[in-house]
């Protein structure tokens, strides 16, 4: 059985389900899971807002759930059950616990930078105060620090470019008083725009770091 679509924003309670979802009844979900099948919800990313896309499928067919809470039971000896949507109750009833022992989401930021450039803009390095005083509230902070390109000029240069970028905030970031080892840096380069667009076009939107602090 598989699940899950490319850049998917769901959360999926498959696993919770296992041990705690139950079969589906006519009127609403009650007993214990039976190991041969497993539950799977598709709900909202706390952090984002959006819902996302899921498919559920294993030899026997599939099935895509696409709006918030929508569930299906898959099952290993036949096609996945057609799709039903579970109340706000039913998820609270069935999955509460386990999200409520979720770690927190992480917070983000956006920092922008001039063209070509690994200088941020004035309005992204005011926000450098918000990223550092957020961090040091955390008792072990984890910071994620990933850089993005436009499609000005070749991936592998804008690979570079967006790992010099990364690398210039985690040293802004360290000079204002967090521990440089708490702070990982990544480059997508131009592969992960926020905003789309064709080859060699400049869009300020994607020349960017993205930071996430857990």
């Amino acid at each position: 059985m598989s699940s899950g679509s490319p850049r998917s924003l769901a959360v999926f309670l498959a696993m919770v389900a296992a041990t705690m979802a139950t079969a589906c009844g006519s009127k609403h979900i009650s007993g214990p899971t039976r190991p041969e099948q497993v539950l799977v919800v598709l709900l909202q990313d706390s952090n984002t807002g959006l819902t996302g896309r899921a498919q559920v499928s294993n030899p026997f067919g599939s099935i895509e759930l696409a709006a918030e809470r929508d569930a299906t039971l898959a099952k290993v000896n036949r096609r996945p059950d057609p799709i039903r949507t579970l109340s706000e109750a039913d998820v609270k009833r069935l999955f509460g616990d386990a999200l409520a022992a979720l770690p927190p989401a992480p917070q983000r930021f956006t920092l922008y930078f001039r063209f070509e450039s690994d200088e941020l803009t004035p309005v992204s390095r005011a926000l450098l105060h918000d990223i550092v005083s957020t961090v040091k509230q955390l008792s072990v902070p984890d910071v994620v620090v990933v850089g993005h390109t436009d499609t000005m000029g070749a991936p592998r240069a804008n690979f570079q470019l967006g790992l010099k970028r990364a690398t210039a905030v985690r040293g802004l970031l360290a000079n204002a008083g967090l521990d440089i080892s708490s702070i990982d840096v990544a480059s997508h380069g131009e592969a992960d725009p926020l905003i789309q667009t064709p080859n060699e076009t400049p869009e300020p939107r994607n020349r960017r770091v993205e930071i996430a602090v857990r």
